[in-house]
């Protein structure tokens, strides 16, 4: 719910994505307080009305952490990167593919040499004031939330990453983290079916059990290794439930999101 949210930004809003209808994952091994320390998750959406002269079919969305990669593009020339050092997206299409670095950052056709003859279109996307394109140099995009916490209602111009958009947005990257924990390792071995309105899984039954490392040590005796791994078996249902919408104590409660 981190990083994802980061570098899948531009996907999501580019291809005008909202809820997977389906959602799966594999993953290392977890434990009840901690993630996995690698992951790979799948995402299916259906189909969107098209945007402009682009089509919206259906697509599937892959993200992989913890040291763990797509197939290199073959497009890639020996020694190129895949993203940056701090990831990436790869978008495949009928016609081609692109590369970005984390946050978006330096979009390039593949191969790279179809660079030299892309002519950059004008600019069409409203900009944050005081910003340059660069995350790193300035504030903008902190101080734009802030400027649209204290305009009116009535009449602001809504931040660039206002609730309407990033309530959903977040919804569907810890789809990924549900995914982990319900389909994954010790989980349900199969694919999820996410019903977005109603912010439930359709093919979860009440009878359902997962398992959940409570208690991994591993020590040496005598030059003998020895393994203490002990799970739990919970209703995966109401797991899914309680993870999904928690249950806050002390009257703390969250409001619903924009739809």
């Amino acid at each position: 719910g981190d990083m994802a949210c980061h570098i899948m930004d531009p996907l999501y809003w580019a291809l005008d994505l909202k809820y997977p209808v389906s959602v799966s994952a594999s993953s290392t091994l977890a434990n009840l307080y901690s993630p996995p320390q690698a992951q790979k998750i799948r995402y299916k959406f259906p189909a969107r009305p098209a945007k402009g002269k682009v089509n919206m079919p259906e697509l599937t969305v892959y993200w992989y952490d913890g040291g763990l990669f797509p197939d290199r593009p073959e497009e890639l020339k020996d020694g190129e990167m895949m993203g940056d050092s701090n990831g990436g997206i790869i978008l495949v299409g009928t016609k081609g593919k692109i590369m970005t670095g984390c946050y978006g950052m330096n979009p390039t056709l593949l191969p790279t040499s179809k660079m030299a003859d892309f002519k950059q279109p004008e600019p069409s996307i409203p900009r944050i004031k005081g910003g340059n394109g660069n995350i790193w140099d300035t504030n903008a995009h902190e101080q734009d939330w802030i400027r649209a916490c204290k305009e009116s209602p009535k009449n602001r111009t809504e931040a660039s990453s206002n609730f309407g958009f990033s309530g959903p947005f977040n919804e569907m990257v810890v789809m990924g983290v549900l995914a982990v924990r319900l389909s994954g390792l010790q989980g349900l071995h199969r694919e999820l079916q996410w019903d977005g309105e109603n912010m439930q899984f359709t093919n979860i039954s009440p009878t359902d059990k997962i398992s959940i490392v409570t208690h991994d040590e591993y020590t040496v005796v005598d030059g003998d290794p020895k393994f203490d791994r002990r799970f739990a078996e919970f209703n995966a249902l109401e797991m899914a439930n309680e993870w999904i919408k928690h249950t806050y104590y002390n009257g703390f409660s969250l409001p619903d999101m924009p739809s």
